[in-house]
């Protein structure tokens, strides 16, 4: 089996993922300015923001809840026999975040 038929549904699917992924990436990084790095004066918190943590973590938890029930068993069914988990698992994990980051560039790109 050529290579590229071996890898050709894998880039797919996780491409397509990364699209759906959009939502909990962007609100774990709301979270992350919001919380942590506004704890440390880094970043300036919302002003308006007075509900606290547990309504994010709710919210993040069923969001990554839900993104992860559909990426592990359509990365099951993706993954070629023959290559090895580490590097699919790996590799997979990696094409995620493109749409996002490629989103996040083109913001500020286009943007300013």
């Amino acid at each position: 089996m050529q290579p590229l038929e071996r890898w050709g549904a894998p880039p797919a699917v996780n491409l397509i993922l990364g699209v759906v992924a959009v939502v909990p990436l962007w609100l774990s990084m709301m979270f992350v300015v919001s919380y942590p790095l506004a704890g440390l004066g880094l970043t300036s918190r919302e002003p308006t923001d007075n509900d606290g943590v547990l309504p994010w973590m709710t919210i993040l938890i069923l969001v990554w809840a839900v993104f992860l029930a559909l990426w592990i068993p359509l990365n099951q069914w993706a993954r070629p026999e023959c290559c090895a988990r580490r590097r699919y698992w790996a590799t997979s994990a990696g094409l995620v975040p493109v749409p996002m980051t490629v989103l996040v560039v083109l913001s500020f790109l286009f943007d300013g």
